[in-house]
């Protein structure tokens, strides 16, 4: 049955001029892959949902067919997915003239999610949530660089060099952002008539870096709004003839780029922060020290979701604003989990391991999950680190890479237990995919160091 919120969306699309609607669902990688269609056809999708190739489970970021994947290949000639349209997505695309647009989730025939689709692996950790009694609110942040660049300058580069948009580190700059006044205008304006809420927007320390905070709301609308915030970024950056990239790391001497996730959890009433507690020196409450535990002991353990790629691991470097171990901080941003101590409303968790490349479903999914886990199992909770958590002797050292990651992943009871077994299954066999995409690889740094010497 459709709700009246629904059928009012229906009714905005059948009476917009526009006569196309555009759709799209996340793949693993955390990349929008969608199409347009016919009104007559959303109409019909409505009722039935509607048919999307199911190669993008069964290729990597860069359309590469996998060898042996399980969910879509040669085995079963890449069949039609379900697709699921979700109306309270619905907004429309401002630098498109006002397209209707809404995000989908992967079904089986059945009706049943599919189990490895992102978004439905996010939805049932929030029904693990939602069976505790909680409520969540979530912000992420992201730091992405910008570049004065198109597809094809960066292909004759091969990807070398690239030219920033502005030079100098200038973090929190007042005098950068006139440097490209329109391209920072458009991205404010248009977030917001494309129904992204930005707390706040400025530069970072570094050539062209910016930075923007998101405002917090549930997970799912959260993770929603995050990827086509990254999305939505890349596109205006296009317009004005530019490059935005939320690449890990691009560069060996600068810093990495942050995909930083805020999170509260709160009761039934959602007026209540569960995390909240006047009786503790850092406002914790117990189920908030719980969370942290969790965190503190399984996200080591499910990296892959938090540190997707090859690349993503080479922002774990001291002295360059990425945590090397899993500890916890009161305010400590040298820390892996920043715990930030304040009122109801305000007392939250900033989890830090993330960079820009993450996908936001699967990387909120990590973060609930392991802090779900820890209240499940009142974990307890050890001393805060103080001063520099690199030099703190309890820390755990992360994963310096993605086979690491994947070895302790695919050890971990836990991943299944938060993820299911199907879906752990299958991001890792993705992941130990880059993995030996990239060992066979024979990159410039090989060339410039041995190909005359040796």
């Amino acid at each position: 049955m459709v709700d009246q919120q629904s059928k009012d969306v229906i009714s905005k699309i059948m009476n917009m001029s526009c006569d196309r609607v555009k759709f799209a669902v996340s793949d693993i990688d955390g990349v929008l892959r969608g199409k347009y269609i016919s009104r007559d056809k959303f109409m019909s999708a409505i009722s039935g949902g509607l048919g999307f190739c199911s190669v993008v489970f069964g290729w990597d970021i860069n359309d590469n067919c996998y060898d042996k994947g399980t969910v879509s290949g040669l085995h079963n000639g890449y069949p039609d997915q379900f697709v699921r349209l979700d109306l309270s997505t619905f907004r429309t695309i401002p630098w498109e003239n006002n397209t209707p647009f809404l995000l989908g989730d992967f079904e089986k025939d059945s009706g049943k999610p599919l189990l490895v689709c992102p978004r439905q692996t996010l939805k049932r950790v929030l029904e693990q949530a939602k069976d505790m009694g909680f409520n969540t609110k979530f912000g992420l942040e992201f730091e992405w660089f910008s570049f004065a660049e198109t597809p094809q300058t960066l292909g004759i580069k091969n990807f070398c060099n690239p030219t920033t948009i502005s030079p100098g580190a200038f973090g929190y700059s007042m005098l950068r952002p006139a440097l490209n006044r329109d391209y920072f205008n458009a991205i404010m304006d248009t977030m917001g008539a494309f129904e992204i809420g930005l707390e706040s927007f400025h530069t970072e320390t570094g050539p062209g870096v910016l930075e923007a905070a998101l405002v917090a709301t549930n997970a799912l609308k959260a993770a929603d709004e995050a990827i086509l915030f990254k999305t939505a970024v890349k596109e205006i950056a296009t317009s004005f003839g530019l490059i935005a990239s939320f690449m890990a790391k691009w560069h060996p001497n600068l810093s990495g780029s942050g995909g930083h996730i805020h999170q509260s959890l709160w009761d039934s009433t959602n007026k209540n922060n569960v995390f909240f507690s006047n009786k503790d020196s850092h406002k914790m409450s117990d189920i908030f020290k719980y969370y942290v535990a969790g965190q503190v002991l399984i996200l080591p353990e499910i990296m892959p979701l938090l540190a997707p790629n090859i690349n993503s691991y080479k922002r774990f470097v001291e002295g360059c604003w990425a945590p090397t171990k899993m500890s916890w901080g009161v305010d400590n941003r040298t820390s892996a989990l920043r715990v930030i101590p304040g009122s109801n409303k305000s007392t939250r968790l900033e989890t830090r391991l993330g960079g820009s490349d993450i996908n936001p479903y699967l990387a909120v999914a990590a973060a609930l999950g392991a802090g779900l886990y820890g209240i499940k199992h009142k974990l307890k909770l050890d001393k805060p680190v103080s001063g520099d958590a690199s030099c703190d002797p309890r820390g755990l050292a992360l994963s310096r890479n993605l086979e690491q990651a994947c070895a302790k992943m695919t050890d971990s009871s836990a991943a299944v237990e938060i993820l299911g077994r199907e879906f752990v299954d299958h991001f890792l066999y993705t992941r130990q995919w880059e993995c030996e995409k990239f060992n066979k690889a024979v990159t410039n740094y090989e060339l410039e160091r041995y190909f005359e010497i040796v």
